[in-house]
Order: structure tokens, then sequence, then C-alpha cells
């Protein structure tokens, strides 16, 4: 049974587990566990290593492969494509969804980074 991660320990025994169960299916109890820990992991990292400045992207792309998600799943292929190679930006609706999705504050994917061209 999980809880709150609050000492270095129990966040070695989460990352752990979640390598373990990684690739877990939807639907399995084995996946609920797996998002629990995301969400469990990302909080303690969170409190326990700020970071002033991220990339919204890069916090997508992480994500994404942590949730185990295509650029498919997250909307228009060829939309979700152009954001994650930097040429187009963020819309507010786009924010909203991966904030959901993703499991990312939508504090860290309103701020600026560079476009491409």
């Amino acid at each position: 049974m999980w809880y709150l991660i609050d000492n270095k320990d129990d966040y070695q025994k989460a990352l752990n587990r979640f390598e373990e169960i990684k690739y877990a299916k939807r639907g399995t109890v084995e996946h609920k566990e797996k998002m629990l820990l995301v969400t469990l992991i990302s909080n303690y990292e969170t409190k326990e290593y700020p970071v002033s400045e991220i990339d919204p992207i890069e916090m997508i792309k992480i994500r994404m492969a942590e949730f185990g998600f295509s650029p498919n799943e997250l909307g228009n292929k060829t939309t979700i494509s152009q954001v994650l190679n930097y040429k187009r930006p963020l819309s507010l609706n786009m924010i909203r969804q991966f904030s959901k999705m993703l499991k990312i504050p939508s504090g860290f994917l309103v701020q600026e980074y560079e476009l491409k061209t």
C-alpha cells in the first residue's frame, strides 16, 4: 500500500516499484498502481528538487514516456508532432488537456519557450 512519499527510502522504493511495472497495460491493477506512483514520485521530486525554469515541451515528453502515451493518444498526430518539435505553441486547450492527462500543473505548461523557425 502506498502513502505520501516523505523520505529518500520511500522515494527509492517507489522508483524501484515503478521500474517493475512501468509497462503495465491500461486497465490493470498494475497500471493503476503505476499512475499512483507517478503522482507520488512527482510530488516528492517537486518538493525536494524544485526547478526554477522548466521547458514545458520537455516536461510533456517526459510525462508521455512515464505514462506510456503516444502522440496519437494526446490529440491530432500532426498538431502534437508540431508542438513536440517546437514548431507550434501550446494552445490553451492543449495546456488544459495535457495538464489533466499527464498530471502536469498548468503553471508549468504556460511558461514561455522558444519555437524553432
